[in-house]
């Protein structure tokens, strides 16, 4: 596959890329469509992995290797048990992400190159370890800014408690496995802050919007 990089829009305007850093629940996905906005397009490679992880290649791999202890009822990969499982067993998360991570790489970057020469003003990565793999994936070069999400641990927290059904300390748990939060927040261009009010969150995009196609 040809490496992807902005086209020129047909407007004579390149497509900004804009990275979204951020905590495990933070509300990067919130900001993410926010910035893209109506006109843009979000790359979110958590969705893509869903699609990965469900296919029967993978699913194979992961039921040889782990069992149906991983399986949901209607015999589908059960995401949450299977992230449990493998973010304590260091060996188990790498084997898992060997499988995973190129195919989603590699659809990552055929959706960039196919948004970037239909002339997408503006395509958001919403790609969680987007500074942690940037070698591999090479999106990050790609990147013409990056914006930071900011949200409270404990409130980061109750929202994965909450929305994804995982034990309390999971978010604090996985996040030990990652880059520092401190240093991507160093890393990024913009910062946004996300205390659970989406109005004050909207307004805080918007103005970045305005910055970042403007700068």
């Amino acid at each position: 596959m040809s490496e992807a990089t902005p086209s020129e829009a047909p407007t004579g305007q390149p497509t900004v890329i804009i990275g979204v850093l951020g905590g495990i629940a933070s509300g990067k996905s919130t900001v993410g469509r926010l910035l893209a906005g109506p006109e843009g397009a979000v790359l979110d490679a958590d969705e893509v992995a869903h699609g990965v992880l469900q296919s029967e290649e993978i699913r194979d791999l992961v039921l040889a290797r782990h069992g149906t202890q991983v399986l949901d009822a209607q015999g589908a990969v059960d995401r949450a048990a299977l992230g449990e499982l493998v973010f304590a067993d260091r060996d188990a998360r790498i084997e898992l992400e060997g499988w995973i991570h190129p195919r989603v790489r590699a659809t990552l970057r055929s959706s960039l190159e196919d948004a970037a020469a239909r002339g997408v003003p503006i395509v958001v990565l919403d790609v969680p370890l987007l500074l942690e793999h940037a070698e591999e994936h090479g999106l990050l070069e790609l990147c013409d800014h990056l914006v930071f999400v900011d949200a409270p641990a404990d409130a980061r927290d109750q929202r994965a408690v909450r929305d994804r059904g995982w034990k309390p300390g999971e978010v604090a748990r996985r996040e030990a496995a990652q880059m520092p939060l401190s240093t991507k927040r160093a890393r990024a261009h913009v910062v946004i802050s996300n205390d659970g009010d989406l109005d004050s969150v909207t307004s805080q995009v918007e103005l970045a919007r305005r910055h970042l196609r403007g700068a």
